[in-house]
């Protein structure tokens, strides 16, 4: 048994509330459980609760035996004196306010249904399970999942604007360096995001708007500081882009003691760090306002085409600079620009219209809708239990799911979990 469940209990009154008494006979009527306070204090806010002739209204503790409100050290805590009744599985022992009297106690054990009980342990049963309800999931009603996924899938979103929140007190509210920021991170993916993210922050976005109309100076701003044009390479394109750094270098003060290292390993070659950076300095010489203009598009194909640009002319036939290879266009490809879509533009749309009061979720759902969904170890497992995920919308929602909840034991807060719960 675990409080969590008694939340449950209370919150969703699954139990037998007709003809309640409290421990001491006193008939007891509920007019409101309260709302739930998942931080510190009473467990439930505002409840309303008639005991024999006196309505009360207040806050409501819930425990698995009595004498834990002196364990948790309750009696010497301001905040639990307006605390109107004491909700026990099993009642061990009175509990006094500071003015001696007692608080109304009611005892759960014996009014719970016994399914209810018998669907709580199967669900945790401590067997060895990839998720908790991975036998049952497949059973969930389809309006009850649908419709959580996208509850999950704007949970996701929020969690991710608060990085970008945080980015924009740190760049005094500069939406393009913010984006700018995230863009790069993103377009070093999972293997090297960190290291392109330490590169953008190295360099002051007012250094981008003032070089990006020149595409060779943007690509050496960006080679550069990313030590790529550390080495000896006799070629004419590699030393201009060495001349140029060595100017931006010095005009700008330019340091880059703290960009992470890049790796190549184990990567295809369209993603190495030197074709996606010619691709990002593509973008910003062909887009002079890029957050502008992501603000201003609203459909999946115009975003398409906003990204659809390529690197310069010597990554046409070139991985690195050393060696020479087949010839060969490398624009970005839809694949890449709809993880862009999933992990940059959306937050960033979604965080922009949220700081302005703006209604765009049936915009950010349409497009979330029709990006493909991802793939990966968490949703391959989810649509081995049910083929779930279609979209973007889908896998994002799915991975919040499992990170948020299925892994930290979360099936009382989850809709699912209520749901077979309640069979």
């Amino acid at each position: 048994m675990q409080e969590d469940f008694l939340h449950y209990i209370w919150k969703y009154k699954k139990f037998q509330y007709h003809d309640l008494r409290t421990t001491r006979g006193e008939a007891i009527e509920i007019s409101s459980a309260g709302a739930h306070n998942q931080n510190a204090g009473p467990d439930f806010f505002n409840a309303q609760i008639r005991i024999e002739e006196q309505l009360w209204a207040g806050n409501v503790e819930v425990h698995i035996k009595s004498s834990d409100w002196f364990l948790h050290n309750h009696e010497t805590d301001k905040n639990y004196d307006n605390v109107i009744l004491h909700v026990v599985w099993e009642d061990d022992t009175e509990v006094f306010r500071k003015d001696n009297t007692v608080i109304p106690t009611l005892e759960l054990k014996g009014l719970v249904e016994k399914d209810v009980i018998n669907n709580y342990e199967k669900l945790f049963s401590e067997q060895i399970k990839w998720i908790n309800c991975e036998r049952d999931f497949a059973s969930v009603d389809d309006f009850i999942l649908g419709h959580w996924l996208e509850r999950l899938y704007f949970e996701r979103l929020g969690r991710k604007a608060n990085t970008i929140e945080q980015l924009l007190l740190n760049s005094k509210n500069d939406w393009e360096a913010v984006l700018f920021k995230m863009l790069t991170k993103n377009f070093g993916l999972k293997v090297n995001g960190e290291s392109f993210l330490s590169l953008a922050k190295s360099v002051d976005f007012s250094i981008i708007r003032k070089i990006q109309s020149n595409q060779l100076t943007l690509e050496a701003l960006l080679f550069g500081q990313a030590g790529l044009l550390d080495n000896d390479i006799e070629d004419s394109y590699f030393l201009s882009l060495k001349s140029e750094y060595k100017f931006l270098k010095q005009k700008f003060n330019l340091k880059n003691d703290a960009v992470l290292p890049l790796q190549f390993f184990r990567l295809r070659p369209l993603n190495f760090p030197t074709i996606r950076l010619s691709q990002l300095a593509g973008l910003y010489h062909e887009h002079q306002s890029v957050f502008s203009k992501i603000i201003e598009t609203n459909t999946l194909d115009d975003f398409y085409e906003l990204f659809k640009v390529s690197t310069s002319g010597f990554w046409k036939n070139h991985y690195t600079f050393q060696k020479a290879s087949k010839l060969s266009p490398k624009t970005i490809t839809k694949s890449f620009i709809d993880l862009l879509l999933i992990n940059t533009i959306l937050p960033i749309k979604f965080c922009y219209a949220k700081q302005k009061g703006e209604p765009i979720d049936t915009i950010i759902l349409e497009i979330a809708n029709n990006v493909t969904s991802e793939k990966n170890n968490i949703i391959g497992a989810f649509n081995s239990l049910k083929k779930i995920s279609k979209s973007a919308l889908q896998s994002q929602a799915l991975i919040q799911l499992k990170t948020a909840y299925c892994d930290k034991n979360k099936c009382l807060q989850c809709a699912i979990g209520n749901s077979i719960l309640n069979k």
